[in-house]
């Protein structure tokens, strides 16, 4: 449909009681069955205009910021489909990965033991109550399962396919819910992150990464949850404040005199390999170069200098110990110290002491904490020392930040495994360099956002760790060979061929190999390991775009023109992204990054579901409608957090409700028009005779094109909210104010060509403003364009600015607002004698500048319907006023 487009000549559609009930399943069928959203393959790449968003994590819960950060895209998304581009929106299932094994195993009571080959039957009474506290039904999941308190191990390949089961499940139910809020996804082209494409795509760039030298395994320490018994990449930590307690503990010197050091982790006293302290710190430079026993166990270690070491901190000496923390693995690695590892993969401290432990006194002390969780070590570590005079005085109590896995319930530790990386600049400065200046690249929405990303680039202290020990992911698609002595040989790699992919070496052969030499002598093992989550969704554009799998829809999607995402995620999803277009493709994945800001709760507290604080979004579409929570949500700024108000919702729904009845009123002149909406007469409707419009006509006009301008810059700029705001103002005010002063006009009053001005002028007006609400009200405004119009509103095209200010001629928007202002001081007036709005004014005088009184000279007949002047007189005056004369009150006709 063009902007010139003829309202047809039909009998009006027009409800008499219009009303938002019903419309969301009725619009969502209507668009889906008609294709209204669908992706035209076959469109120049320089008009398509692609979207990479974000795949929902479908085992957590849908919530209020999910409406919030994907109406923001999906506003974009509309705008750009109605600015004459071929919108690519694709929709990402976010399934593999722990999140998803972790609901699994909480719904059905069961846990993975890969040892296991035999399916195991599962009861009714296998499945246990659904932790994460989903919604059992079409608005989040499926239902839950009978309770129970039984934990069922189950083989790894019925793990996988209950996880898969519950995955499909949930991904309907998620997509039913993103349908009911308007998002104008194309559900054509989706994808999920576990499916065959995506493995595919996955294990392809994993292998090219390989062939590169980009990715490499190594044997190093690295941060363990201990729950999930995995590894975890730096991306993945969070803080968290936990109490503690210094120890304040003494290691003995050949003299017999004592060095302190203060400790939080008392516990890893068997582990400790060196002290380490300031080079310029006076107290311990004589002690450079020496050795101390450690307390209780006795071990001799060397007291050495790192200038990371903090004289601020406790006594300004460390232990070193393999491994408490990051610090310490830089201490290790850069001061060339022993590994004396006492913390198992389960984190209870490992049944054999580790060398240099050989003391009496050591090993008896040592028995006394094998076996025991890192808490309870502690405290017998602590009773020990106190016990043998080495735990100088109570331990202080403290509140410290200790690491976590973001999703994980126990303190990170750190172990040394063998794992996968990825070369990410952590280590490599050129690298480092070169994604910095990729971030440079990038248009960031707002443009603060960057900042992140540097401040992210700059602190990486290693490379990627690639690899997880758990079972629903991507498989490393990697074999090694097996020594004759049954050990495997992890530098003779056997690799997948591309055109084999995807694989799963758990249960597949590498060429060359039979089934029956796994894990035997001169055969071969698969890598038991799967891919980070990350690894998988940091390829989103090229799963999504179909890279290697459609060379054609690749070439005009990628890269995609924008990537829409939370802000906390910059340092995961975006960089990790950035780093795999640019090892691929040497290229940035897409133009833009629009950066959404976290949904508060009413306190300013992120809103999350351990601190119970999360909104249930299905009971707001419910009470209020899906476009009165898409007007809460496009009123947040690219960025901002912001803060979940329920009243914000009702002005939402205010909204919508006035425009389903204010244009059921402009609408109702002719019953359905007849008159053309567009700007001038189109090749389709010749037959339209230019009609001359009025002052008041030509002022709206003008102030329209403003709106039309303001509200386009801002989508431009990926400024949802100032186009919402520019918007609703015009609307507000036209309805407030210009139907009230051409509604006699509109009538007929005046005679049938300044009634003709007035309807064309509504229809201008409400056509163009229709389609500004359109990308942030979808559902009212199509309801109310299918009232007159043919075809969806979401397929017009956007309101031209510069063919309405033609309209508008010499329009002056400033007549139009010295009559608004007229008109609120009139209605003011009337309100304060406590008359109603229809009492008649005897004399109405205007103080005001000449320049505005000519003006309103214009509009002057306009503005005495309006008001029900009967006469009015103008003084010049430096500043505005209005004095009223109301007429004497005329007792109702029945009286």
């Amino acid at each position: 449909m063009t902007p010139n487009s003829e309202i047809p000549n039909k009998p009006s559609k027009i409800p008499d009681k219009p009303a938002l009930e019903g419309l969301e399943a009725r619009w969502c069928e209507a668009w889906r069955a008609d294709g209204t959203y669908s992706f035209d393959a076959s469109a120049p790449a320089e008009r398509v205009f692609s979207i990479d968003t974000p795949p929902p994590t479908v085992s957590g819960s849908l919530h209020v910021g999910h409406m919030f950060s994907y109406t923001h895209t999906d506003t974009i998304a509309r705008y750009k489909r109605m600015s004459g581009w071929e919108v690519f929106y694709p929709m990402g299932w976010d399934d593999n990965g722990l999140p998803t094994e972790r609901r699994v195993q909480n719904y059905f009571g069961i846990r993975c033991d890969p040892t296991l080959t035999e399916e195991v039957p599962l009861g009714e009474d296998a499945a246990r109550d659904d932790a994460d506290g989903k919604q059992g039904d079409s608005r989040g999941v499926g239902k839950k399962k009978k309770s129970s308190s039984r934990i069922i191990s189950v083989p790894r390949s019925q793990f996988i396919d209950l996880c898969e089961q519950l995955c499909a499940e949930d991904e309907v139910a998620f997509e039913n819910l993103f349908q009911t809020l308007g998002l104008s996804v194309d559900w054509e082209h989706s994808y999920t992150t576990i499916g065959e494409r995506s493995r595919r795509v996955s294990q392809r760039a994993f292998l090219r990464n390989l062939s590169r030298g980009e990715a490499y395994q190594a044997e190093a320490p690295c941060l363990w949850d201990v729950s999930f018994q995995t590894a975890v990449a730096q991306a993945e930590l969070e803080d968290r404040e936990m109490p503690g307690a210094y120890h304040r503990l003494a290691f003995r010197r050949d003299d017999e005199s004592s060095v302190f050091i203060e400790t939080t982790r008392p516990e890893l006293l068997a582990a400790c390999v060196a002290l380490v302290a300031h080079p310029d710190d006076t107290r311990y430079q004589p002690l450079f170069g020496n050795t101390v026993r450690t307390a209780l166990f006795d071990v001799e270690v060397p007291v050495l200098s790192h200038p990371l070491a903090d004289p601020e901190k406790g006594s300004g000496i460390a232990m070193i110990c393999t491994f408490g923390d990051t610090a310490d693995v830089t201490w290790w690695r850069e001061l060339h110290l022993d590994v004396r590892p006492i913390v198992g993969h389960d984190g209870r401290i490992l049944p054999e002491p580790p060398h240099g432990v050989a003391t009496e006194r050591a090993l008896r002390a040592y028995e006394e904490i094998a076996g025991l969780r890192i808490s309870q070590a502690r405290e017998k570590v602590a009773e020990l020392a106190a016990a043998s005079g080495e735990l100088v005085g109570e331990p202080k109590p403290i509140t410290h930040a200790v690491k976590f896995f973001e999703k994980g319930d126990r303190p990170l530790e750190i172990v040394t495994t063998r794992q996968w990386y990825l070369r990410n600049g952590g280590r490599d400065a050129d690298l480092r360099q070169q994604l910095l200046e990729r971030g440079a690249e990038l248009r960031w929405v707002p443009p603060h956002m960057e900042t992140r990303y540097e401040n992210w680039v700059m602190g990486l202290t290693g490379d990627w760790l690639l690899s997880r020990q758990r079972f629903f992911g991507v498989p490393i698609p990697v074999w090694y060979k097996v020594s004759e002595d049954g050990s495997p040989n992890y530098e003779a790699l056997l690799l997948s061929s591309e055109s084999q992919l995807p694989v799963d070496p758990a249960t597949d052969t590498p060429g060359g190999y039979s089934p029956d030499q796994r894990g035997k002598p001169g055969g071969f093992i698969g890598d038991p390991d799967v891919l980070d989550t990350w690894a998988t969704s940091s390829l989103t554009p090229q799963i999504a775009c179909g890279w290697e799998e459609d060379e054609e829809l690749f070439a005009r999607t990628f890269p995609m023109s924008i990537r829409p995402q939370a802000h906390e995620i910059i340092r995961t999803w975006l960089f990790s992204t950035t780093v795999r277009a640019h090892l691929e493709h040497n290229a940035l994945p897409w133009e833009n990054a629009l950066i959404s800001g976290w949904v508060l709760d009413p306190d300013r507290k992120k809103m999350s579901k351990s601190k119970g604080n999360v909104v249930v979004p299905i009971d707001l579409l419910e009470r209020y409608g899906a476009d009165a929570v898409r007007y809460w949500a496009s009123s947040g700024r690219p960025g901002a957090d912001t803060a979940f108000e329920e009243d914000q919702i009702k002005v939402g729904r205010r909204l919508a409700v006035k425009l389903l009845n204010a244009s059921k009123f402009a609408l109702s002149f002719t019953g359905g028009y007849g008159e053309s909406d567009g700007i001038t007469a189109s090749e389709d409707s010749p037959e339209l005779e230019p009609l001359e419009l009025e002052p008041l006509d030509k002022a709206l006009l003008a102030r329209l094109a403003e709106t039309a301008t303001s509200a386009t810059e801002a989508f431009e700029s990926y400024d949802y909210a100032r186009a919402l705001e520019r918007t609703e103002a015009f609307f507000w005010d036209f309805t407030d104010n210009y139907l009230e002063l051409v509604k006699h006009r509109a009538y007929g009053e005046h005679g049938e060509a300044r009634a003709k001005a007035a309807h064309r002028t509504l229809a201008i007006t409400l056509s163009t403003v229709l389609r500004l609400f359109a990308p942030i009200l979808p559902f009212v405004t199509e309801e109310i364009w299918s009232w007159w119009q043919e075809g969806s509103i979401h397929r017009a095209s956007w309101p031209n600015a510069e063919e309405i200010q033609h309209l508008a001629t010499d329009g002056n928007p400033e007549a139009y607002e010295v009559a608004a202002d007229v008109l609120s001081q009139i209605r003011k007036s009337k309100s304060q004698a406590k008359r109603r709005l229809n009492s008649e004014v005897e004399l109405a005088e205007i103080h005001d500048t000449a320049a505005r009184l000519d003006l309103l000279a214009e509009v002057q007949s306009d503005l005495c319907d309006a008001g029900k002047i009967r006469e009015l007189r103008t003084r010049n005056a430096s500043e505005f006023d209005v004095e009223v004369t109301l007429a004497p009150d005329q007792p109702p006709p029945d009286a």
